[in-house]
């Protein structure tokens, strides 16, 4: 895109404007061949199919295979990061309405397992994912030498503590809600524990 007399960003192309629009099939196209195959199983000869383009283009914008999940992740994550506030204050509120956010978004958290399970290497994750745990762990350590919260558990022991208990039901077997019999429990009561939970864990006692 070039830049007007005035400094202002021209309009882009048709040209441009066909480029992105591909670029954003083959992101949505992405996200759904690796929710449901991982990064292991998917195929970018599926995803260009599926996007109505052609393969090489992969290619073109985004490197390689690995480095297309990379960038789904990281489209997915940003909006979660905005969407779901962080507030030290009400920590407890905090996991309640991630909790939400993904169980409205079950296909984000089997990309979420994905990743886990293939692609768990630290130095794979991005900047944007990075410093989002970095912030809420120095917020959670501050809240801990303030006094305000438990400090049994280091920050970012704390914090992935939380992250745990927020996705424990995705990741137990279906079974598990067959112990109490079946249509007792639900996402409701699955929120509040979660909520409640998450208050004992930061309990100062």
């Amino acid at each position: 895109m070039t830049a007007l007399s005035d400094g202002s960003p021209a309009a882009p192309t048709a040209k441009q404007r066909q480029a992105e629009a591909t670029r954003t099939r083959l992101l949505d196209a992405a996200f759904d061949e690796f929710q449901r195959y991982g990064l292991a199983g998917a195929r970018v000869d599926r995803i260009a199919e599926h996007a109505a383009s052609n393969k090489r283009l992969i290619y073109v914008y985004f490197g390689d295979k690995e480095q297309l999940f990379d960038t789904v992740l990281v489209r997915n994550l940003e909006p979660m990061i905005d969407g779901v506030e962080f507030t030290i204050e009400d920590l407890p509120g905090y996991a309640a309405n991630l909790f939400d956010y993904l169980e409205a978004r079950p296909e984000l958290l089997r990309l979420f397992a994905w990743r886990t399970l293939e692609h768990s290497d630290a130095s794979t994750a991005s900047e944007v994912e990075r410093d989002s745990y970095r912030t809420k762990s120095d917020a959670i350590a501050e809240a801990q030498a303030a006094g305000l919260i438990s400090s049994d558990l280091p920050g970012s022991h704390l914090l992935a503590a939380i992250l745990a208990l927020v996705q424990s039901w995705s990741a137990a077997s279906p079974a598990l809600a067959l112990a109490q019999g079946a249509g007792e429990d639900g996402p409701d009561r699955r929120r509040q524990s979660v909520h409640s939970a998450t208050a004992r864990l930061i309990e100062v006692k």
